[in-house]
Order: structure tokens, then C-alpha cells, then sequence
């Protein structure tokens, strides 16, 4: 795999996908490596005018794909219900929801549920809009989730008792906890479709070190100026391209990998390179905590998960 690239995907036509946050960055690079496989893609995006902005510039690159735009805020449950109602009644299917969308390392903030932001977004929001159009994912054929998790992953814990951190907010530890909630809840996804039979395939994956809007938003967001200097200059040196980043989604989008996989860069440190299947930190693991987050996010979101429903005749 040491020069795989999006061009190895494999045929996506007549196949249906949503990503989530691909208005930039690793989303837009996944969304625009399934258009050009010949998926149609639904952009699903919060801000209208980045989003329109990313659809022109996705089809002046390849005027015969098949993109939309939609709107969707998932720091605010009621965008993703209004979401996926319209998106199960408008697109009869969906083959493969890909969640990208979220922030990273940010002043605390709130969700428009109350939700601390970060968990709020990267995790209860995709939770809550995987579970949502999952009536969708189950009707189509060979469905995958393919869920953007972070080699923070590894510093995270999930802290049940104080899980908004609204006790103690440190902003990098609270991200390590919403990329392992992401871990947790790819996995735990996996296994639920396989206890019950139901041919879903739930992914996880992550960029590595890749140069997105996701490291200088945090310096831009505390007045930091000296900190958003530094780290476009990082991007600049040491990290790979947003479009190298996004290899590792698409590989876990499009290729035939054990369901439960979680894919990331082959390079030293997994920070840059190929796509490989790897192997997450223990935690990620832990079937006891990914079964308790995944009853918690259940209580907070309202969505539960019907996994045993069957397919609907053709």
C-alpha cells in the first residue's frame, strides 16, 4: 500500500454517500475522491456559503459529478433530525455516511443542546445522525459508516462523571476524550451490526498530521495569535497535504476491509504516508466503557439505534 492513492478506489457508481464537514479539508478531499470514483455525494456542510464555495469548487474540477449541498449543524440536534428526515425521504438509500465534521482543541463552548462542544460535535451529534439514518443505510446495499477519529485518540478518557467537563475544561484532554467517544462508538457499532446479523460495516480512521483549518482554529478562537502563527507554520513543514490526509477515509470508505477496522497513514508515528489498517489504543478498545458511552449518548441525544430492522423489498 506504500503508493495507494484515491485513484485505487474502486468504482463508486450508483452508490450513494454523505460527508459530513466537506465544505474543507479531510472532508472536502473525501467527498471529492467519491465523486470522482462516481458516487454521488451529498455535501453536507453547516455554513451555506463555505459549502457553496466547496461544490463549485468540486465541480469546475469535474463538471459531470454528481454533488449537492445540504445544510447541517451538528452542534444542534434539531439541524440533525430536520437533516435526516429530509435526506431519508429524498434519497430512498444511503451506501455510506462518512463522519468528518468537528472541532479541535477550542475554548469551551456550548452546543445548542448544552452539550460541551467538542464532545457535542465530533461525537453526539454524529452519533445521534448515524442512528437517524440508519433506516436508510439498512435499506441500501453493502451500507458503511466510516467515522474521522485523531491519533489523540490515545491521551483520551472518558470521564462519566464530569463527561461535558464542565467541571474541569482542559482543552486538549477534552478533545483526546471526543476522538476516543468517536473510537469507541465506530467500534461498538461494529459489533452491534454483528450480534444482530445486519450487513452494516462501521470504519474508523484518521488523517495522521495533516495540514487542515482544525489546528489554526483554536489560536484564531482564544485571540492567540502567536499560536495560530506557529501552527500554520507547522502545517507548511512537517505536515502532509489535506488531500494526503483524506486517503485513509477513503481507503476505509471504499475498500474491502474487515468490518471494525480502523485505518490511518503507514509513515513513522502514523503522522503522514499510505493508508494502512492499524490497531487503536487500548482504550478504544474497552467494550465496558464503549457500551456505557454508547447508553449515555443514547440518553443524552434521544436516538437509539434499531440495527435488527429488516431490509425492505426491493
Amino acid at each position: 500500500m506504500a503508493s495507494w492513492s484515491a485513484l485505487f478506489a474502486p468504482s463508486q457508481e450508483g452508490r450513494t454517500a454523505i460527508v459530513t464537514g466537506a465544505n474543507s479539508g479531510i472532508g472536502y478531499h473525501a467527498a471529492a475522491g467519491l465523486a470522482h470514483a462516481g458516487a454521488r455525494v451529498v455535501l453536507a456542510c453547516r455554513s451555506e456559503d463555505r459549502g457553496r464555495e466547496a461544490l463549485d469548487r468540486l465541480k469546475a474540477a469535474k463538471p459531470r459529478a454528481d454533488v449537492e449541498l445540504r445544510l447541517l449543524d451538528l452542534a444542534d440536534l434539531s439541524s440533525v433530525r430536520d437533516f435526516a428526515a429530509a435526506a431519508r425521504e429524498e434519497l430512498d438509500e444511503i451506501n455510506l455516511l462518512v463522519n468528518n465534521a468537528g472541532v479541535m482543541a477550542i475554548p469551551r463552548r456550548e452546543t445548542a443542546d448544552g452539550f460541551e462542544m467538542q464532545l457535542g460535535t465530533n461525537h453526539l451529534g454524529h452519533f445521534a445522525l448515524t442512528g437517524l439514518l440508519l433506516p436508510a443505510l439498512l435499506a441500501a446495499d453493502a451500507p458503511r459508516v466510516v467515522t474521522i477519529s485523531s491519533n489523540a485518540h490515545k491521551m483520551g478518557k472518558i470521564d462519566f462523571d464530569d463527561l461535558q467537563s464542565a467541571r474541569s475544561y482542559r482543552r486538549w484532554r477534552v478533545y483526546g476524550q471526543a476522538k476516543l467517544a468517536n473510537l469507541l462508538f465506530a467500534l461498538e457499532l461494529q459489533r452491534r451490526a454483528d450480534a444482530t446479523a445486519a450487513p452494516l460495516r462501521s470504519y474508523a480512521a484518521h488523517p495522521g498530521y495533516a495540514a487542515t483549518n482544525l489546528q489554526t482554529q483554536s489560536g484564531r478562537m482564544r485571540g492567540n495569535r502567536l499560536d495560530e502563527l506557529v501552527n500554520v507554520a507547522a502545517n507548511k513543514v512537517l505536515a502532509q497535504t489535506d488531500e494526503q490526509g483524506a486517503l485513509p477515509t477513503l481507503y476505509a470508505a471504499t475498500m474491502d476491509i474487515p468490518g471494525g477496522s480502523y485505518v490511518g497513514p503507514n509513515g513513522p508515528l502514523e503522522m503522514r504516508g499510505a493508508p494502512k489498517v492499524t490497531t487503536p489504543a487500548c482504550q478504544a478498545r474497552d467494550e465496558r466503557t464503549a457500551v456505557r458511552l454508547w447508553e449515555r449518548s443514547e440518553e443524552l441525544t434521544g436516538v437509539t439505534f434499531d440495527l435488527a430492522a429488516e431490509k425492505a423489498p426491493a
